[in-house]
């Protein structure tokens, strides 16, 4: 609840699953152990339920394992046990006591330790068929299952809602509508961030901003250096905003909401302090009205439309 004054909803949506990810401990899991883990218990059919049983051993598995790697981290019996009830508020709002082995798969690959891509691919495999293609119905199954991340949370809207449609159909217009569609150009969309799916690569950047120090001040609270997300101005000079008043939308004076910043995860290159500063002459020169007329784009002050409502993606 306390980050709930966090102003824009994918930064706000993934922070709150980076508590829940370190708490399950599941920082800590690498995909080939919970895949050695899944394959251990035979988890290979994903359309078929699981049973609490079921689940508790997978998980007993993957934590015995983390705590032999982790033990002054991991307490298997309490990890286990948070981590189901994780997995049946996500999975089982009805408390029939069985999920889908892909609802399991998806909501622990989802928030264990990889590269952003390896996830997508994974995923990507688990719904394709056995030629390596996926359709529009196996292609919804897994956004399905990926949106009841946010939506336990209370933050469905501003990913347009549990209606996954619009998504499905977007990818499959990015294929140029063809039926069926392979794992390069389901990659291909991911990286376009589509609204559905973008607090998982935002979950990413806030993990890798966490030990970030940026050797800057902030200009509205002086904090210096900064530690986790820097924003830079493309509008003015060695202007920085610090995550803590970006994320809660203080601005300092002459600095509008509506000017072009950049963010970062991890300490500057020289190649993009002279990128930045190229960009920063440019919009010395545009007029407020530019401005005005060309927001940023991107999911930063998301739209939030009510849920159930039809959104494009």
């Amino acid at each position: 609840a306390d980050l709930n004054n966090v102003r824009f909803s994918a930064y706000r949506t993934a922070m709150k699953l980076r508590r829940l990810q370190k708490a399950l401990c599941l920082d800590l899991l690498s995909l080939s152990a919970a895949c050695d883990a899944l394959d251990q218990h035979n988890l290979k059919q994903n359309d078929q339920p699981m049973d609490i049983l079921q689940i508790i051993n997978c998980l007993t598995t993957i934590y015995d394992r983390l705590e032999q790697e982790h033990n002054n981290l991991v307490n298997v019996p309490l990890c286990v046990d948070m981590c189901l009830n994780w997995l049946l508020n996500v999975y089982d709002t009805g408390r029939t006591g069985r999920i889908r082995v892909l609802s399991f798969k998806t909501g622990v690959v989802s928030l264990c330790k990889a590269h952003l891509e390896d996830k997508y691919r994974y995923l990507f495999k688990q719904v394709a068929s056995s030629t390596g293609f996926c359709d529009q119905r196996r292609l919804g199954l897994l956004l399905h299952d990926s949106i009841q991340i946010p939506r336990q949370l209370g933050e469905v809207a501003s990913f347009g809602g549990s209606n996954i449609e619009p998504s499905v159909r977007s990818c499959f217009q990015f294929a140029n509508n063809k039926p069926e569609i392979e794992a390069a150009l389901f990659l291909d969309w991911m990286r376009l961030e589509p609204q559905s799916m973008v607090w998982l690569p935002v979950l990413h950047r806030v993990a890798a901003a966490e030990t970030a120090k940026h050797q800057a001040k902030c200009n509205i609270c002086k904090e210096c250096p900064i530690i986790g997300f820097r924003y830079r101005s493309l509008k003015h000079f060695n202007y920085d905003i610090c995550q803590s008043c970006f994320f809660s939308g203080r601005v300092a004076k002459g600095h509008k909401m509506h000017y072009p910043m950049v963010e970062y995860c991890t300490p500057t290159t020289s190649g993009e302090d002279v990128r930045d500063f190229a960009k920063v002459l440019k919009n010395k020169f545009r007029t407020k009205r530019y401005f005005a007329k060309h927001p940023r784009m991107g999911y930063l002050p998301v739209q939030t439309v009510l849920e159930g409502d039809n959104m494009e993606t």
